[in-house]
C-alpha cells in the first residue's frame, strides 16, 4: 500500500531533524560562502585591471587630443620638457628594447641551463640547496641591482676597454642590461624547472630504454615535453625586463638616445615615467599627460606579449594522462 500524504510529511520532518541532515545543510551553506568569496576575489582582480586601464587610457586619450598619435608613435625626437617640445617615443622604445634584448641574452640561456641541471642532473640534496639560493636573487631589491651595476659592473666594463677604444659611458645600457638579466634568471629558471619536473618519468625511462644518454633525454625529450611551460617562463622574464625601472634609472641613464650602441646611455619608457612622475611637472599639462601616454604604450606592449605567450602555451601544451 502507498503511504498517505501525512505519513510522507512526517518522514521528511523526521529526516530534516536528524544531525546528519543539519550538518549537510550547514556544509552546503559553507560551500556557497566559499564560492562567493572566490567569486569576489576574481571580481577584485578584474576590477583592478579595469581601473588600471581607465587610469591610463583616459589621460592618454586627452594627450592624443593635443598631440597627433602619428607624431608620438613614429617621431624620432623625444624632448617633452623643452621650449620646442618633441613627442616622438621611438628613442624610449629603442632604449627599452635594447635593454630587454641584453637582459634576455643573459637570462634565457642561463635560466634554461640552470633549470635543466636542477631537473635532470642535480641530486635531491643539491637541488634543495641550489634552488633556494638561486631564488634569493629574486628577492633582492632592484635598486640594489642598480647600484651594483653602477659601482661594480660599469667600472669593470670600462676597465675591459683600454684607452682608445669605445669606452662605455658612466651610464650605459650594457651594464644595466647585464645586471637586469641576472635579476630575472631566477624567474626563468624556477618556472622552467617546475615545467620540466612535471614531465612524467615514464618518458625519461622510455628514452633510456632506447639507449639515449642523459643529455639526449634532457634536450630531446624533457625540454620539448615542457616547451609550453618554458615558453611561459621566457615571456614572463622578458615582460619583467620590459617593466623594470630602478636598474635602468640608476645605471642606464635618463637621456633618450636613438643609437643602438649599448655602451652609450639610453632612457627606457619606465625610466622616463619614474623620472617625470617624481619631478615638478604641473598636473594637467601636456608634459604630465605624456606619463600616461607612455604608460599606455607600455601596457599594450606587455599585453601583446602575454597574448603571444598564451597562444604559444596552448599550441605546445602537452596533456598527459
Amino acid at each position: 500500500m502507498s503511504s498517505t500524504p501525512s505519513a510522507t510529511v512526517d518522514k521528511r520532518a523526521a529526516v530534516a531533524g536528524t544531525p546528519g541532515f543539519l550538518q549537510q545543510q550547514r556544509s552546503r551553506r559553507g560551500e556557497k560562502l566559499v564560492v562567493a568569496l572566490l567569486l569576489l576575489a576574481a571580481l577584485v582582480s578584474v576590477a583592478t585591471t579595469v581601473g588600471i586601464v581607465i587610469s591610463l587610457f583616459v589621460p592618454a586619450a586627452q594627450f592624443f587630443s593635443e598631440v597627433p598619435i602619428t607624431d608620438f608613435l613614429f617621431g624620432t625626437s623625444w624632448s617633452p620638457t623643452f621650449a620646442n617640445p618633441q613627442f616622438g617615443v621611438i628613442p624610449l622604445v629603442v632604449g627599452t628594447l635594447l635593454t630587454t634584448a641584453i637582459a634576455s641574452a643573459v637570462a634565457l640561456p642561463l635560466g634554461l641551463g640552470s633549470a635543466v641541471y636542477l631537473s635532470e642532473y642535480a641530486s635531491d640534496g643539491t637541488r634543495r640547496a641550489l634552488k633556494p639560493a638561486l631564488e634569493i636573487l629574486a628577492g633582492i631589491p632592484t635598486v640594489i641591482y642598480g647600484f651594483f651595476a653602477l659601482t661594480l659592473v660599469t667600472p669593470f666594463l670600462r676597465w675591459l676597454v683600454p684607452g682608445g677604444g669605445d669606452v662605455p659611458t658612466i651610464y650605459n645600457t650594457l651594464s644595466a642590461g647585464l645586471v637586469m638579466g641576472v635579476m630575472i634568471i631566477p624567474t626563468v629558471a624556477s618556472l622552467s624547472e617546475d615545467a620540466m619536473s612535471a614531465v612524467p618519468n615514464g618518458l625519461r625511462q622510455g628514452a633510456f630504454a632506447l639507449g639515449s644518454n642523459r643529455r639526449q633525454v634532457a634536450t630531446r625529450v624533457v625540454v620539448p615535453a615542457a616547451l609550453s611551460g618554458i615558453t611561459a617562463a621566457f615571456i614572463l622574464g622578458i615582460s619583467r625586463a620590459i617593466g623594470e625601472t630602478m636598474i635602468v634609472v640608476v645605471a642606464g641613464g635618463l637621456q633618450p638616445n636613438m643609437s643602438l650602441n649599448p655602451l652609450e646611455f639610453h632612457q627606457t619608457m619606465t625610466a622616463f615615467i619614474a623620472a617625470t612622475a617624481a619631478g615638478d611637472i604641473a598636473t594637467g599639462t601636456t608634459v604630465y599627460k605624456t606619463i600616461f601616454a607612455v604608460g599606455a604604450l607600455l601596457f599594450i606592449m606587455t599585453f601583446v606579449m602575454n597574448m603571444i605567450s598564451i597562444r604559444l602555451v596552448r599550441k605546445y601544451r602537452e596533456v598527459y594522462e
